[in-house]
């Protein structure tokens, strides 16, 4: 190589970089090479690995580097190889917010000369190699301050001293002394030392973020008796009942005042009868806009004694932000360049083929305006969060320009870190991954529309052990207020239940529509339509909360096991087990410790008991293949002994179409079957 293309390489590398011989090939896990976030729950450890090596057979050390986002320092842990140049270590942001991580790796000369030290046998090799080895710790003697420096050339010159006539074996004792070889490495010397080129970024939340149950009602339909308008008060005298449910989440649609102009009216007709009190999507009128309340609703008093009525009862209130405006909405008048005007003086309204929605007009993020818009669209989270809301489901994020999101969210979590944003993006997956991967902490999912075991299974496969995972979690509802799947066609209460079971058990955060779903609501506007009849999206409903055939007392249960059983409150560990009939499916998760597994057997058809063979995973169960256990069903409270690699289950949908299953196992030492643990 001519002294030209040395040169060359010098700068290219930054003068000793040409020397360092150390290479960090990857960092896991990493989103889009850390272009965004990996997601965490503050508390939860994160494990990284890193792909690392040197030419020859030098031994490297590897260091895992991670702080916040605004530390200066970053703490280090060092990293345990496992073989094939990958090092493991493990780090656990304390709270909610951003934080970074990377690593780095040098050649280490003493761990280098050590290991070689312990493969000398001949007297002469151990003298000269503990005179090298006397070099080195005078070298890191330099590198150090007070007693451990004097320690390193103490130790130093003991070496050189002896290695000539001290007795071999006893000089390699002397030599391979760990208490030194721990002052070694913290004066380590790293003047050649390897970095990851990037500082990847984490965003660790609160633990709802992660494990949550969502209840969503329509406050206006909250009154006790028929026709009238329900108020924020109506919705705090119903706090017993959904927290008698086990939620901990209670969701409303928009509470801002309703558009009068081409307000729609009842079952989405466009001409609205006087009375109709529209859909709470189309929002603003003279009242006011989106940091504003509908009048018959309540006031902001209301408001915020609810949060905190809500709150003491261990319920969180979600705000539905929904960024669109009725054509009566204030911002109209006083912002006309946030919207896109056609040729005839109107503006485009919003649409979603085939729905329209002739009372909604969307914002232009292409405006030139746009900073203006950015800036007041964030005040409305702003302003809610200073009323006590922690938690927000987003409307159609979708639809709204991806650089807002990212810099909007971004901000308010570095401000406000105890933040939950859910994205309700029905859309396409790319779409959806995007919007996780910009900051939204949970994510709607095509839940709805999997229905089959196959279906089910290949779906929840890829959330729970696909590379999305790190980024995307998924919130599953069996219903909403737009979406009345065909499955839920005709209210068969067998249907429901397993769709319950299949949602609170596959996903650690689900959420349902209420009362619609626990009263078994299943009348579709139209056979081949997912529009309910007399949809509350359009009119006021009066649900009867005290009918006999309500899932309440079962949501309840189910809830209940979701708080108690760790197995459920995250999504990776979720493993499918082989069942020899396709109208049963099986699946079983575990907590991280291993102490608490749940294993569950749903029927899917609602008509006809279903019976069948399951295939037991003895390492996933945690059980001994050849001792028996119990599995106690937390839903219809039987308890069943079993023992081998398969189990027989019928299930009964006139009866439960599941069972959840506490996987008690037997200990070894105890041959009474009575005694399980």
């Amino acid at each position: 190589m001519s002294e030209i293309a040395l040169s060359a390489v010098a700068t290219r590398l930054g003068g000793d970089m040409a020397r360092v011989r150390a290479v960090i090939d990857a960092v896991h896990p990493a989103v889009d090479g850390g272009r965004f976030p990996i997601k965490r729950v503050a508390g939860e450890p994160v494990q990284v690995t890193v792909h690392a090596f040197c030419d020859g057979h030098d031994v490297l050390r590897v260091l895992l580097r991670w702080g916040a986002e605004d530390e200066a320092a970053l703490q280090e842990v060092e990293m345990q190889p496992r073989g094939n140049d990958e090092w493991t270590a493990e780090f656990t942001p304390p709270v909610p917010g951003r934080y970074r991580y990377t690593a780095v790796a040098w050649v280490d000369h003493f761990r280098s000369w050590r290991h070689e030290l312990q493969r000398r046998v001949e007297p002469a090799d151990i003298r000269i190699a503990v005179q090298m080895g006397a070099r080195l710790a005078a070298e890191a003697a330099a590198r150090g301050t007070g007693a451990e420096r004097q320690a390193l050339a103490n130790w130093s010159e003991k070496l050189q001293r002896l290695s000539a006539e001290g007795e071999p074996g006893a000089l390699k004792t002397l030599a391979l002394d760990e208490a030194m070889a721990e002052l070694m490495d913290r004066h380590a010397d790293r003047r050649l030392c390897a970095s990851h080129a990037l500082e990847l970024p984490l965003l660790a939340e609160r633990e709802r973020a992660r494990f949550s149950s969502w209840y969503e009602c329509f406050p206006r339909s909250t009154a006790p008796e028929p026709g009238r308008h329900g108020t924020l008060r109506d919705v705090e005298a119903r706090l017993p009942y959904i927290a008698g449910m086990g939620f901990d989440v209670l969701y409303f649609p928009p509470i801002h005042p309703i558009g009068r102009m081409q307000r729609k009216g009842r079952n989405n007709s466009l001409a609205a009868e006087p009375g109709d009190v529209g859909s709470p999507w189309a929002i603003g009128a003279f009242e006011g806009g989106h940091k504003d309340i509908l009048p018959e609703l309540g006031t902001l008093e209301d408001f915020q004694r609810l949060v905190a009525q809500a709150r003491a009862r261990g319920i969180e209130i979600a705000m539905d932000i929904a960024f669109q405006c009725a054509p009566d909405h204030p911002y109209v008048k006083a912002h006309p360049q946030w919207f896109r005007w056609r040729p005839d003086g109107s503006v485009q309204y919003a649409e979603n083929p085939p729905k329209k929605y002739q009372d909604i007009y969307p914002f232009d993020f292409e405006t030139e305006d746009w900073r203006a818009l950015w800036r007041e669209l964030k005040s409305v989270f702003e302003y809610w969060i200073a009323q006590g809301v922690a938690i927000f489901r987003v409307d159609n994020p979708h639809t709204k320009s991806f650089a807002f999101w990212e810099w909007c969210v971004t901000e308010l979590k570095r401000l406000h870190p105890e933040v939950i944003f859910l994205s309700e993006a029905f859309t396409r997956p790319k779409v959806m991954h995007r919007l996780a991967k910009l900051g939204y902490s949970q994510s709607y999912t095509y839940f709805t529309w999997r229905h089959t075991k196959a279906e089910l299974q290949d779906y929840f496969t890829e959330l729970s052990q696909g590379p999305g995972r790190e980024y995307f979690r998924p919130n599953v509802w069996p219903n909403t207020p737009d979406i009345l799947n065909e499955q839920l066609h005709g209210g068969r209460r067998a249907m429901f239940v397993s769709r319950l079971v299949l949602a609170s058990t596959l996903a650690a955060s689900y959420g349902i529509y209420g009362p619609a779903y626990e009263l078994l609501e299943g009348r579709p506007r139209a056979p081949d339509s997912e529009e309910y009849l007399d949809s509350e999206k359009y009119q006021l409903r009066h649900w009867n909360l005290d009918a006999p055939d309500s899932l309440a007392p079962l949501i309840a249960r189910l809830n209940r096991v979701r708080r108690d059983h760790p197995a459920l409150h995250a999504d990776w560990s979720l493993r499918f087990l082989p069942t020899d009939n396709d109208q049963l499916i099986a699946y079983a998760k575990r907590s991280p410790d291993g102490r608490d597994v749940v294993m569950c057997v749903v029927n899917l058809d609602p008509h006809n008991v279903q019976s069948g063979w399951v295939e037991l995973d003895a390492k996933l169960l945690g059980v001994e293949p050849d001792l028996p256990f119990q599995v106690h069903d937390l839903l219809g409270d039987q308890r069943y002994t079993w023992q081998g690699s398969r189990a027989f289950v019928i299930l009964d949908p006139k009866q439960l179409p599941a069972h959840v299953l506490h996987v008690r196992r037997h200990a070894r030492d105890e041959r009474d079957f009575d005694t399980f643990r």
